[in-house]
């Protein structure tokens, strides 16, 4: 049932890219704060593919979005500061090009040497980018001989710098996207049992579809973050001024009856911390899950929860986690997600962490090299997973 059944993916390592210009798609859509940069995990991911090209005498043009500057330049949004940091890391010169389409580029492009390697400037400065818009992947297209996609967490994304100069270029997958592509087949095809999913984040709406289509791979699925509130309320419980998707609870009903017809233990907190706004220092107390007063809401899971959580992390043989436990950005509220960071962590099962906010949760509390893989797509991850198409994806694929 995998994705790869029937199907090839081009890899870099098949193309003659000795003295050719290659366009890299790369996902560099990294945390920004003053002006320095956060969190290097996703550029890191890159440098395989940007190395092993350099090394073959290949001429290196990174394209990449940063943010939504909404299809026009916004100076907050240029790449400059993560051509700085990558030229740190390659220990060479990266040059940041003042635009990703136009002559300037293709001058300078021209004017380099086999080695070279350039950022060009956000390609969502332009409105084609995200409406994939053909005369803008020419351009984007224009100075380059092969195209190689490595930013897996875009590939579900049908835009202009991933879908559109695929179909242009000879197009191949760089190392990242090899990998991911192999590591997530692996739950696809034959996931070691039990198969346990632990979904959270903030809102029921985005984790619905992903659970109603993850049901029929897993063995039981943990609900925690603010999603667990609209399946509670579904429940008929009280939940105070938890947050809710009310719009989606008929929905939130069918999939709990989609678990019980096809025997998926379906476990939602019995106990949650609470409190009366999210904030460091806040008064909290420890209620009932659907037994929550009037003026309070919930934040995070409770101990028991973790308990029993922890207890079916323990007896898995994969485990699937996308979504922190509670508002893990703001102490207390980080507790649920730390423990059960810390229990993944302790499994012997194979574990893999859906990118996105989860994986900069896991990274933050200091798991990341305690999990067996964190994936940098979260949004990407999923749909592969759940068996969608990934246009970027199938135009990599013979």
């Amino acid at each position: 049932m995998g994705w790869t059944t029937g199907r090839r993916l081009r890899r870099v390592q098949e193309a003659d890219v000795a003295q050719k210009t290659v366009l890299v798609r790369v996902d560099y859509n990294v945390p920004i704060q003053q002006g320095k940069i956060a969190n290097d995990d996703r550029i890191r991911a890159s440098l395989p593919t940007i190395r092993w090209l350099v090394e073959r005498e290949a001429k290196v043009l990174l394209a990449t979005h940063l943010g939504r500057p909404s299809g026009q330049p916004v100076p907050e949004f240029s790449v400059r500061p993560l051509a700085k940091r990558l030229s740190q890391l390659l220990d060479r010169p990266v040059r940041t090009l003042p635009d990703c389409i136009g002559p300037s580029v293709v001058d300078a492009v021209d004017g380099g040497s086999a080695g070279d390697v350039f950022l060009l400037e956000n390609v969502r400065f332009h409105a084609g980018e995200e409406t994939n818009d053909p005369a803008f992947a020419e351009q984007l297209a224009a100075s380059s001989d092969l195209f190689v996609n490595d930013a897996f967490g875009t590939l579900h994304r049908a835009h202009a710098s991933t879908a559109g100069v695929a179909s242009l270029l000879p197009a191949y997958a760089g190392l990242l996207v090899q990998r991911e592509v192999e590591v997530l087949s692996g739950l696809l095809d034959s996931p070691g049992r039990p198969y346990v999913g632990i979904i959270g984040g903030k809102k029921a709406k985005s984790k619905l579809g992903p659970i109603r289509d993850l049901l029929p791979q897993l063995d039981a699925v943990m609900i925690g973050g603010g999603v667990a509130f609209t399946f509670l309320k579904a429940m008929g419980m009280s939940i105070g001024g938890s947050v809710v998707d009310d719009e989606f609870l008929d929905e939130t009903r069918a999939i709990l009856t989609m678990a019980s017809e096809q025997n998926v233990d379906m476990l939602l907190p019995e106990d949650v911390v609470i409190a009366q706004s999210v904030a460091t220092g806040v008064e909290t107390k420890i209620s009932r899950a659907g037994d929550i007063p009037d003026g309070w809401m919930g934040i995070d899971i409770g101990p028991t929860s973790v308990r029993r959580f922890s207890e079916r992390i323990g007896a898995a043989k994969t485990i699937l986690w996308t979504g922190p436990m509670g508002a893990f950005e703001t102490p207390p509220f980080d507790k649920g997600t730390r423990e059960i960071a810390e229990a993944v962590a302790q499994s012997d099962a194979f574990s893999v962490v859906g990118g996105g906010e989860t994986g900069e949760a896991i990274e933050s509390l200091g798991f990341a090299e305690r999990v067996s893989y964190v994936s940098t797509g979260g949004g990407a991850c999923l749909a592969f997973l759940r068996g969608k198409t990934l246009a970027a994806l199938d135009a990599l694929t013979e």
